[in-house]
């Protein structure tokens, strides 16, 4: 990565200036990726550079469903707090440890940090954007740095604001900023809500939590007391849930249990019901393994347990078999363009896409390196559109569910996650359709392999906590 510029903080601004009076504002859908997109609208337009439209992107489908701009026109594409890049993005910015497919971008700043919004509004900016107190709240938020700050599993799970004239302002300004990002998550699915958010908000939590009360009222969303109720009512559900098991201090989970009302689930609940576990290993049926530690615990005697190296000696187990079952490009196209959102508009799932994701590791199969320039410019059409004779050429290039595996999971020491599962048993074109989970039903293969992979993460950190 090129050396940013100091005057202004991102390479090429002033000439972006000249080139795009418009832009729009692609960014991840949690309290991180918002606050990302408000500081960077702010910057644009410092630059003078008018901020029209905002687009949430999100893993997995949704990547590929967002709106199309090849920014051949006057509106600039910039994406934030997102690791996967694409070329029609002129600006991306991120703070995670690795990013894929933003060679073609023409500005970039990737900064390894607690938050993207710390590095927006107090690096690349000339100027504060955020308040300084809020920038802290939002990095420790994305980042569950909660123990250290003395912060409950109650005060994050809070839907109801109480001001507390026995504490000091700057704990009230703290339980602002927490029932502010817990808002945003209740209504983060609602259409248009986190755009209309970054849209209409300046660079402050207190900005934020003002509109999402008046966007509450104005569209007739429960009141926080009604989310409250069935938030508590979830929590009680999972106390006694038959997929939440204990064993030696491990939660051991299967699914979200019912969480189809506004509000209840919450990802700490299995943290505020066993205060005292120092790990949760959830399996989703989608196809997900998530391990995490505990972030509320101040002393964990645990601190040699690396998650991101159990996920990995995990994997290993299956490396054999793994490596010799391929998903040909036809099913990963399907997949990934297969999202309720996906229309003409979408960007879809290019060849781009799959070499920035996959890098080398696809393999042609069956004389597919004769047809890897028509398989090329096929990527571009939507998979719908594609004619079984273009499938059969995307039937010639795949990769092995080893890499593909590997290319979807990720993590660090207190939290990991092994994703892609849900492609095995999916590699002939095309896919049977979406799995619907059906807990009376026997699971498919992939669910089965599913639970496999928790229950030996699940025996590989035990092994590790008794060393």
């Amino acid at each position: 990565m090129r050396k940013l510029i100091k005057e202004s903080g991102l390479r090429d601004i002033n000439a972006l200036s000249e080139r795009y009076p418009k832009a729009e504002i692609y960014f991840h859908q949690d309290l991180d990726g918002v606050t990302t997109a408000i500081a960077m609208k702010k910057y644009l337009e410092d630059n003078g550079i008018k901020v029209v439209g905002s687009h949430v992107i999100q893993y997995g489908d949704k990547e590929f469903a967002v709106k199309k701009n090849d920014a051949q026109g006057d509106t600039m594409p910039v994406l934030v707090d997102f690791a996967h890049g694409k070329p029609m993005f002129v600006i991306h910015t991120d703070h995670h440890d690795r990013q894929a497919g933003a060679e073609d971008t023409k500005s970039t700043s990737f900064k390894q940090s607690r938050s993207n919004v710390e590095t927006i509004s107090q690096s690349v900016s000339p100027k504060e954007l955020f308040p300084n107190n809020d920038v802290r709240l939002i990095s420790m938020v994305d980042s569950a740095d909660y123990a250290k700050n003395e912060i409950t599993p109650e005060m994050v799970m809070n839907y109801i604001y109480r001001f507390d004239k026995d504490s000091g302002l700057q704990k009230n300004k703290t339980v602002i900023g927490l029932l502010t990002n817990k808002l945003l998550l209740a209504f983060k699915n609602k259409p248009g809500f986190l755009e209309q958010l970054v849209m209409n908000c300046q660079p402050s939590l207190m900005s934020i939590f003002n509109e999402i009360k008046t966007i509450m009222k104005a569209k007739g969303f429960p009141n926080e007391f009604a989310l409250e109720k069935n938030k508590e009512d979830y929590v009680q559900q999972m106390k006694s849930h038959p997929n939440v098991k204990i064993s030696d201090n491990i939660i051991v989970q299967d699914g979200g249990g019912s969480v189809m009302k506004p509000g209840s689930y919450d990802r700490y609940t299995p943290f505020k019901n066993n205060p005292e576990a120092d790990f949760l290993v959830i399996a989703w049926p989608l196809g997900l393994v998530q391990a995490s530690c505990n972030p509320f615990k101040k002393e964990r005697a645990l601190k040699g347990i690396n998650l991101g190296e159990i996920g990995q000696e995990v994997l290993s187990k299956w490396e054999s078999q793994l490596k010799e079952k391929k998903v040909s490009l036809s099913t990963i196209k399907w997949i990934s363009e297969s999202g309720k959102d996906f229309n003409p508009e979408s960007v879809g799932f290019t060849f781009k896409d799959f070499t920035a994701l996959y890098g080398d590791k696809f393999k042609s199969v069956e004389g597919g390196a004769e047809y890897l320039m028509k398989v090329r410019e096929l990527m571009n059409k939507p998979f719908t559109d594609l004619t079984e004779e273009e499938m059969t050429l995307l039937d010639s290039i795949g990769i092995s569910t080893w890499d593909l595996i590997q290319a979807n999971s990720g993590g660090h020491k207190c939290i990991t996650n092994i994703s892609g599962l849900n492609y095995l048993g999916r590699s002939n074109r095309p896919p049977l359709g979406q799995y619907k989970y059906n807990p009376e039903s026997d699971d498919t293969p992939y669910v089965k392999f599913t639970k496999m992979i928790q229950n030996e993460f699940v025996r590989l950190l035990k092994e590790k906590i008794e060393q």
